[in-house]
């Protein structure tokens, strides 16, 4: 968190951007950063040892979905423009013994965007990522085969400042085992480290055909275009660009419910990436009834956001909600039920305040709290790390990290069945949507002061 000098307790105001919401922990890592730079080559070498010690890939790993479904996963570009709707999504797929588990991280340029995203030298810290996770897989099969078994719920998934649509697979790979269809979203409002659109070649690039980088792409006339994070101008105000951010970022979520609905018409759909998925076996197979919508963070607030603008979205579930880029007279105009997952360590009296103004006595609006963790307990990179590496950076809390990541899960699929109205076993968890776990607070931690309610 940012702090005053000298002070131990983190400063918290609505207008100040907050460090722990760094995918990274990036105060942390930085300070490792600027240890590994400046140092000699021996010191050099003994940091990494540090690191090689706090971290072993054979020890961790993103959890698998524990739902009856096997998982497969695929990449959606529709419109090869930055207007376009990119996502991931997560399916139940048939078992198949040909696919395989794509990369957690999909390539270098995202680890170039973490570093820009963390004003770090994207030379040294791409060499740390990739130590770090580049070994890692998504919990899913590539391009599997779906697996129809009549109309099935969607979830629209929003990520958090500064990530992209790879780092909630955790998550997302378990509401897919469960039986959803979930497309999560990489956003191009400049808060991704890094995402990418194409444009049509000039006839300079055409002529450089060969140098020109279009492997990702269907169409070889196409070349990609790297969008990084868009960092807070010296002497900007943040709220009018959080603001129209979060209005575009509902947008997109908006966008790509509307693609899958085209998807489950049957309409002819041209994906301009590679992929082997066949898109026309998702014909019929979802529930248009029975939408969701969530998000860790930024994404959190993306979620009041679409609600606020899409009543196709039934409900909400908003992980360790970032509320400051919303205006406040969207909070009465929101009708959906909306569930409040935070963490132990995250939260403060003004953002809990304005979720507090979602309140109502007609529409149910539930808020849980899980015990010891922190803000990056939400996406993988806390399954990823040693203890003290992962406590260093911030991806760790007190608590286990898989107990806490199935605690949010099961809380969600009964929430959801709950306002979805499905016909599952989840509501066996319905005593976690009141908090009623030993590592479960009901509503919050957080003191509120009467005039920040």
């Amino acid at each position: 968190m940012l702090t005053a000098a000298g002070c131990h307790e983190p400063v918290r105001t609505l207008a100040v951007f907050d460090t722990s919401m760094f995918p990274l922990g990036g105060v942390a890592l930085k300070r490792f950063y600027e240890w590994v730079r400046t140092g000699t080559e021996q010191s050099r070498r003994h940091s990494l040892w540090l690191f090689a010690m706090g971290h072993s890939c054979s020890n961790f790993g993103i959890p698998a979905g524990k739902g009856p479904n096997p998982v497969g996963c695929t990449d959606f570009m529709m419109d090869h423009t930055i207007k376009g709707s990119f996502f991931r999504l997560y399916y139940p797929c048939q078992e198949t013994e040909k696919a395989e588990k794509p990369d957690w991280v999909p390539c270098k340029e995202y680890f170039n965007g973490l570093a820009d995203f963390m004003k770090i030298n994207r030379s040294l810290s791409e060499h740390i990522f990739k130590y770090l996770f580049g070994s890692y897989k998504i919990p899913a099969f590539l391009d599997a085969p779906y697996k129809p078994d009549g109309k099935r719920p969607v979830i629209i998934f929003s990520h958090g400042l500064g990530a992209f649509r790879t780092l909630y697979s955790a998550i997302c790979a378990e509401l897919a085992s469960q039986g959803f269809i979930v497309a999560s979203v990489e956003h191009r409002d400049q808060s991704a480290s890094a995402t990418y659109f194409f444009h049509e070649k000039t006839e300079s690039e055409t002529a450089k055909q060969t140098s020109a980088k279009t492997s990702a792409s269907t169409d070889n006339t196409l070349v990609e275009d790297w969008m990084y994070y868009r960092a807070l101008q010296h002497g900007e105000r943040e709220f009018p660009l959080r603001n129209s951010q979060v209005k575009l970022r509902a947008d997109e979520c908006i966008l790509a419910l509307n693609k899958l609905f085209e998807v489950n018409s049957g309409a002819a759909v041209q994906n301009a990436l590679k992929t082997e998925f066949d898109w026309t076996t998702l014909e019929d197979s979802m529930d248009l009834c029975r939408i969701a919508v969530m998000g860790h963070s930024f994404g959190g607030a993306t979620v009041i956001e679409t609600l606020c603008k899409e009543v196709k979205f039934k409900c909400g579930i908003a992980l360790d909600a970032w509320m400051f880029p919303l205006d406040d007279e969207i909070f009465p105009r929101v009708k959906q039920p909306i569930f409040f997952i935070n963490s132990e360590k995250f939260q403060w009296a003004g953002n809990i305040s304005r979720m507090k103004k979602l309140d109502s006595t007609v529409i149910q609006r539930k808020m849980i709290t899980i015990r010891g963790t922190v803000h990056q307990s939400f996406p993988d990179f806390t399954f990823l790390t040693g203890n003290w590496i992962g406590k260093l950076m911030k991806l760790k809390g007190e608590i286990d990290p898989q107990l806490a990541i199935d605690l949010c899960n099961k809380a969600t699929l009964a929430f959801l069945q709950r306002h979805l109205g499905l016909e599952k076993n989840f509501n066996q968890w319905d005593p976690l949507i009141e908090g009623e776990d030993d590592n479960l607070i009901k509503g919050t931690n957080v003191v509120l002061l009467q005039s920040a309610i």
